[in-house]
């Protein structure tokens, strides 16, 4: 299907397209479909925007990312279909960090596909396309991990992550930085920094926010992070984009000006024949 730019939902769309083709080459799970559907829906309510809060929680995740000895992304098939450049341009901005393919759904068909996406997308260097380790107490296939990336990270980076990770990451004393457009998931109420964000939007608020922090001479540290107010503010975004829609939904249609002709279609005086 040919989309024009000016459609109103080009963006969505094309987006959209992206995981539908992804999803027939076995990239994307049907599962997948269903979670990127949900997390449209959050962004909806947050105006399809980077809000200011998000914004911050993203410059604090570039300074910890910098800061780190073994930072790590992890790359689902949702994320390699949609963002595989704004993860290489992250790379680029922050050079130590090591990319890691990691899935809920895994083969070893699927787990080659992510990485061929990856580096299709620009990143040079991918691991855990075969697994060396497991994180303790997770029955899923997430606990499968490589050796030299999140098993032994110090801070990971886990955009569309699902929660029982997330928690057993931190539970192993790891620092968690989650991107999810939903503030009340347990991916965001679990991680130390959660960012309520497009994945795509926050990946390259990331890289810029780096970009920017490597031009000062400051060292790099692990500053802190109030992520009870990120979550707070995400909410509060959501509950006055709602406030304004309800209110525009109980005013009462605009009347026509006196003296001005009413639009086809309106009801009003017919017009009197000479």
């Amino acid at each position: 299907m040919r989309l024009s730019p000016r459609h109103p939902r080009y963006a969505s769309l094309r987006v959209r397209g992206q995981l539908a083709r992804a999803h027939a080459s076995g990239l994307v799970v049907p599962e997948g479909l269903i979670a990127h559907g949900r997390g449209e829906a959050f962004d909806y309510f947050l105006g399809e925007r980077t809000t200011p809060s998000a914004r911050a929680a993203e410059r604090v995740a570039a300074e910890w990312l910098l800061a780190a000895e073994h930072p790590v992304v992890s790359v689902n098939g949702n994320v390699a279909a949609i963002a595989s450049g704004e993860v290489a341009r992250l790379v680029r901005a922050i050079p130590h960090l090591e990319v890691e393919v990691n899935l809920f759904h895994r083969t070893g068909t699927r787990a080659r596909q992510v990485a061929s996406a990856l580096r299709a997308g620009g990143v040079a260097h991918v691991i855990g396309v075969r697994a060396t380790a497991r994180i303790p107490g997770l029955p899923s296939d997430r606990a499968r991990v490589d050796r030299r990336g999140i098993y032994v990270a110090d801070v990971c980076l886990v955009p569309l992550e699902d929660g029982d990770r997330a928690e057993a990451l931190r539970d192993l004393g790891k620092r968690v930085i989650s991107v999810d457009l939903n503030p009340l998931s347990r991916t965001s109420q679990s991680a130390d920094l959660p960012i309520v964000d497009e994945v795509r939007r926050a990946l390259r608020e990331i890289a810029r926010a780096a970009e920017r922090r490597k031009r000062s001479a400051a060292p790099f540290a692990f500053v802190p992070f109030d992520r009870y107010a990120a979550l707070g503010d995400a909410l509060a975004t959501i509950d006055r984009g709602l406030t304004r829609a309800a209110a525009r939904r109980r005013r009462p249609p605009r009347r026509p000006r006196a003296g001005r002709r009413p639009a086809p279609g309106t009801p009003g005086r017919s017009r009197r024949t000479p």
